[in-house]
């Protein structure tokens, strides 16, 4: 009776997290590589190049609402698009692009706040030196914008990496032993690979398969080693944006 219905399940209760670890840091770091170049050239537009009036303030507008759209509306988007329209399967590529899609709109806003906080009279002295606009845009407003750029992807890294709907659908893996470089037959098959996560790998494990007592350890364990490297991301985007805030001080 024990071998045909046992009454204790063992599943999950050996190995380690860490192919989650690094599949969370491939995810978070590709999809906000990812949105922060959409977002800065997004929000150069708004902020340099777009000329007042009602198409901008709708752009606007649809930018803030879909901030607010829920996250598993952006994973059934990525798994339409990327996964089955585009034929990426669940893969790196579909989960980075489905994560910039969804924290897109907090990086856009956060980068045109920053540009427009620039004095005008930096803009003006490039001008009047013989620059370009882009010129301009890249040497006197993109440099000492760039703190400000980089609070929009912390913003950005907290709720990509804390999310489990949108990588459930596109990039995570339940279980795999092996690392994302380990096994390819051609490079490109690095970018065309599911890869576990923490936040799906905490779901799976608290809802997915039956309880005892090494489930238990491993939720509150994978939840800690989760929380600590996000506060580290986090924290290194700090560090970064104190130091370049120091030398762009005006």
């Amino acid at each position: 009776m024990e071998i045909a219905l046992p009454s204790k399940d063992y599943a999950y209760s050996g190995g380690g997290i860490f192919p989650a670890i690094i599949g969370t840091l491939l995810l978070v770091l590709g999809a906000m590589l990812i949105a922060i170049v959409l977002g800065v050239f997004c929000a150069i537009f708004l902020a340099e190049y777009g000329k007042p009036g009602k198409f901008l303030s709708l752009v606007r507008l649809a930018i803030l609402n879909l901030a607010g759209v829920p996250s598993i509306i952006f994973g059934l988007f990525g798994f339409g698009l990327f996964v089955i329209f585009l034929d990426w399967n669940v893969s790196l590529l579909a989960g980075w692009f489905t994560l910039a899609f969804m924290v897109l709109p907090v990086v856009i806003t956060a980068s045109e706040e920053a540009l427009r906080s620039i004095p005008q009279g930096f803009r003006e002295s490039s001008l009047a030196l013989g620059a370009t606009k882009w010129t301009m845009i890249r040497t006197s407003v993109i440099p000492y914008a760039m703190p400000g750029i980089l609070t929009s992807s912390i913003l950005g890294v907290a709720r990509a990496a804390g999310e489990t709907a949108p990588i459930m659908f596109t990039a995570a893996y339940a279980k795999r032993s092996e690392l994302p470089w380990e096994g390819l037959e051609n490079w490109t098959d690095f970018f065309f690979q599911g890869v576990m996560a923490l936040p799906y790998h905490i779901y799976v494990v608290s809802a997915k398969i039956p309880q005892n007592e090494y489930t238990q350890d491993m939720q509150y364990g994978t939840a800690f080693v989760f929380l600590v490297l996000v506060l580290g991301i986090a924290s290194l985007s700090i560090v970064l944006r104190n130091r370049l805030r120091k030398k762009y001080h005006w």
